[in-house]
């Protein structure tokens, strides 16, 4: 359904690519000889900032889905949710598989190989995507009736690690119940953390969707974080300055793993034959301030009742130095990268359908287009 107000369809379609938008370069090539591999450094610059629009034709979508998962949160038994979810999924399931599926289809046979059956993984993942809207309604009106069981696996570390007063990075992935359940793990279990997000988080980048879609997300989140650093793209010495003040005092700052927000990132190889892309700013943060760096990953165990947590401490390659003081140690950064991209493969071969990002079988530098699928950070 298109709103006439809005615009013709072809003009809304021509959206600007990446590369229209960005400007990005190699900054280095840093080899990891014990893994005989090596980690590729970029850097990205906005070269033609967008406009927020103030309204899309997806603002209807998701107040329309707003609505309805809040009535289906506050009428219906829990045991209804998830077939609800799956049915609604499938609506537009048919659009998805056209302008979708193929990429999708790439990207994930790269990682996992060719034995996946991807168009069945792509079904669930559309379903997860549902379950995670109305994940949300079931915190703003739920109550009493909700009650799922959360199990984090990883505390004792986390806790030790607290206890040597240098502060926690906890790297968290894109999995579909991060967002929420993934904080509210760490909450329950008495470890208070500071958030840094992205001024535009939530499910749709315009101005009605800031003001008005966006914000229970952000408020529900809020219940479980001590503080949330939220910065823009040209001001990223504002938010440094709080991450480093927070893990001075041996806070827990929570980063997602996503590229669209920082001006630097990295790239690995990825499973099969994949390539992934990892935001640098945590291995940065780590390798300088010598802060310890966890991964994270919240999967669905069974839908909307169990939950898995899963925190693990990422190393950088035994004989580098535990801190860089003077400036960027890449070649730590490096090791920390090859290590979350372990964790993060590991939990992905979990429950590859709850993943919200795929990166490609094609590098950077070799293809025109976006970095990954799926860009929403937590």
């Amino acid at each position: 359904m298109r709103l006439l107000w809005l615009g013709k369809s072809r003009r809304a379609s021509r959206q600007p690519t990446s590369n229209e938008i960005y400007h990005t370069e190699i900054t280095a090539d840093v080899p990891v000889p014990e893994r005989n591999e090596s980690v590729r450094f970029f850097s990205r610059k906005v070269i033609r900032p967008g406009k927020l629009r103030r309204f899309t034709n997806r603002d209807l979508r998701e107040s329309l889905l707003s609505c309805f998962y809040l009535g289906v949160a506050a009428m219906l038994p829990v045991s209804w949710w998830e077939p609800i979810c799956g049915w609604v999924s499938r609506l537009r399931r048919k659009r998805h598989l056209r302008k979708e599926f193929a990429r999708y289809d790439v990207a994930v046979r790269a990682v996992l190989g060719n034995a996946v059956d991807t168009r069945a993984m792509f079904d669930a993942q559309l379903a997860a995507i549902h379950r995670r809207r109305l994940t949300l309604a079931a915190h703003l009106v739920a109550g009493w009736r909700w009650s799922p069981a959360i199990r984090l696996e990883g505390l004792e570390a986390l806790q030790q690690a607290l206890r040597n007063g240098r502060g926690v990075i906890v790297w968290c992935d894109q999995f579909t119940a991060q967002t929420i359940m993934g904080k509210r793990a760490l909450h329950e279990a008495g470890v208070d953390t500071h958030q840094v997000s992205a001024r535009y988080h939530g499910f749709t980048p315009s101005q009605f969707g800031f003001r008005v879609i966006n914000p229970p997300l952000v408020k529900v989140e809020n219940r479980f974080l001590k503080s949330r650093i939220v910065f823009e793209r040209t001001d990223a010495y504002q938010v440094t300055t709080r991450v480093q003040k927070a893990l001075k005092a041996n806070g827990v700052v929570l980063m997602t793993n996503t590229i669209y927000a920082g001006s630097a990132f990295a790239e690995a190889a990825m499973g099969e034959r994949g390539w992934t892309h990892l935001a640098s700013a945590p291995a940065n943060f780590a390798a300088r301030a010598g802060a310890a760096l966890f991964h994270m990953a919240t999967i669905e165990t069974v839908p909307f009742r169990q939950y898995r947590a899963i925190v693990g401490e990422l190393s950088a390659r035994p004989e580098a130095p535990a801190k860089d003081t003077a400036g960027k140690n890449l070649v730590v950064q490096a090791g920390f990268i090859l290590s979350k991209r372990d964790h993060m493969l590991e939990t992905l071969k979990l429950c590859p359908e709850q993943m919200m990002a795929w990166s490609s079988a094609v590098r950077l530098t070799e293809r025109p287009t976006e970095a990954a699928i799926g860009n929403e950070g937590a």
